[in-house]
């Protein structure tokens, strides 16, 4: 994957740039040391590594500001990180750049249950927004995958969603209001602890932006009450395109279950000798879950199973205990845990219309004997989200690139058939080159002219979302204005 060349002007200062972040910040929050900043050189991508300029540990928004105006005026591009947990390279930074963390952003500032609302600084974890509402029984319902250890910030950035999304909606339908930074240091509220904000929805321009626009450094979340109670349903089929069908049948009933996930049988084998979690050795697998009262659970479950029985399910398990419950939910929260321990992995993430899963999955199986490559599905099926895993051996020159092919055909194929490149992952620098796959010129040029208005000497996260050429273009001729 190609990179800019660095500012050698900009290596050349960095002893200055640095003397000056350590004017602005505590100079252990200053990490410069060739050796302390490998740390930093890449993100949950880990194909792709490059070591920063410098890293900064800012301890709140004033912070953040002051750091972004010292880089604003020595023209040091910047990157922002959250957790470090994206698949796209959304985080990676380029050998001239400063990284702003906001892992030390973590305090709860406000919770207010009779609007239903939470205010949090930006780096504290997803899982942990719930933990400081579930003692009066609330949750916050976005819930990736990585929930123990993605920040809020990385969430906002690429528009994170989870298995449970299906019913609840992804960040942005539970993002109320953001307190950002501007690339030269200007602090900006934007929505707040209500419905909706008079005027253009620039809520919704940030949310998934990638941090192209600005640095979040408080979030108001959503809040909700949680249910009365959920269970699930464990299906296994004896094809990818029979349980696609099924989902396809589900979705059409107008049932709204909580999460369907899907897995294939590269997936159930691999968590079944990691987590053990009693998995039938099927060709693929669903787990349903359905929420409310036991009647309301009842009543969407008896609708469930009648379908999946329709397309000759080789086994069908409903949960009768917390426990099961649990257990069922195991291989699937380890999966790709599991997936790791066996093979180098890259892992997608497209969008697809429900009722296009069996093609695509056919598909896909087909590319996967065309490329020499193995692949194992699992994904949000419900809808649509699919996270393919291309198994690859990083130690044998060449298999990278083949995966990276594989991989691009297989997103084209998500566009084709009317998706799209990113349901949660974000663009990063993965798709960046395929967003011409998806968006006409006019298109692409349209979303670069609002980073115009926010970032007009495109500072911020360099070689991200937008084709490398052109954002490169437009980088040279900020700076050159």
């Amino acid at each position: 994957m190609e990179m800019p060349a660095p500012d050698a002007a900009v290596l050349s200062r960095k002893p200055r740039i640095v003397a000056r972040l350590q004017e602005v910040l505590p100079k252990s929050s200053v990490i410069h040391d060739e050796t302390e900043t490998r740390a930093y050189e890449c993100d949950a991508l880990t194909a792709y590594r490059c070591p920063p300029l410098a890293v900064v540990l800012p301890s709140s928004t004033e912070e953040v500001a002051a750091v972004l105006r010292v880089c604003h005026e020595e023209g040091v591009p910047v990157v922002p990180r959250g957790s470090g947990t994206s698949l796209a390279g959304g985080a990676l930074p380029t050998a001239d750049s400063v990284i702003v963390g906001v892992s030390k952003l973590n305090r709860v500032l406000e919770v207010d249950y009779d609007n239903r609302f939470i205010r949090v600084q930006s780096g504290r974890t997803n899982l942990s927004v719930t933990g400081a509402v579930e003692q009066e029984d609330f949750f916050y319902a976005p819930d990736p995958s990585s929930q123990l250890a993605c920040a809020i910030a990385g969430n906002i950035a690429m528009n994170s969603g989870g298995a449970h999304c299906l019913k609840y909606g992804v960040t942005t339908n539970n993002l109320l209001g953001v307190t950002m930074v501007t690339m030269d240091g200007r602090i900006l509220e934007i929505g707040g602890a209500h419905l909706d904000a008079a005027g253009y929805d620039l809520l919704g321009v940030i949310c998934g932006s990638e941090g192209q626009l600005g640095i979040v450094t408080e979030a108001t979340l959503r809040i909700l009450r949680k249910p009365e109670g959920a269970r699930p349903v464990l299906i296994g089929y004896s094809s990818n395109e029979v349980a696609g069908a099924c989902v396809s049948d589900i979705i059409k009933a107008g049932v709204l279950p909580v999460a369907i996930e899907f897995m294939d049988r590269p997936c159930i084998e691999a968590t079944e000798a990691f987590a053990k979690a009693g998995y039938p050795m099927c060709e693929a697998l669903l787990i349903v879950e359905v929420e409310g009262s036991d009647a309301e659970i009842d009543e969407q479950l008896g609708v469930i199973k009648q379908i999946a029985r329709a397309h000759d399910p080789v086994e069908l398990r409903e949960a009768q205990s917390e426990d099961e419950a649990k257990r069922i939910w195991l291989g699937r929260k380890s999966a790709f845990g599991a997936m790791g321990q066996i093979n180098d992995y890259m892992c997608l993430d497209g969008t697809i219309p429900v009722s296009a899963l069996p093609e695509v999955l056919r598909r896909i199986g087909e590319m996967s004997k065309d490329y020499g490559l193995g692949v194992a599905n699992v994904f949000h099926a419900g809808d649509g989200n699919m996270h393919p895993l291309i198994l690859f051996d990083a130690n044998k020159p060449g298999d990278l690139e083949l995966c990276e092919a594989f991989g691009a055909d297989i997103l084209k194929l998500c566009v084709e058939v009317g998706g799209c490149l990113t349901g949660e992952h974000g663009v990063g620098i993965e798709k960046r080159d395929l967003m011409v796959s998806q968006f006409a010129p006019q298109d692409l040029e349209i979303q670069m002219k609002v980073k115009d208005v926010f970032d007009p000497d495109w500072l911020l996260n360099p070689a991200k979302v937008f084709p490398l050429k052109a954002s490169e273009g437009r980088r040279r001729r900020g700076l050159a204005a």
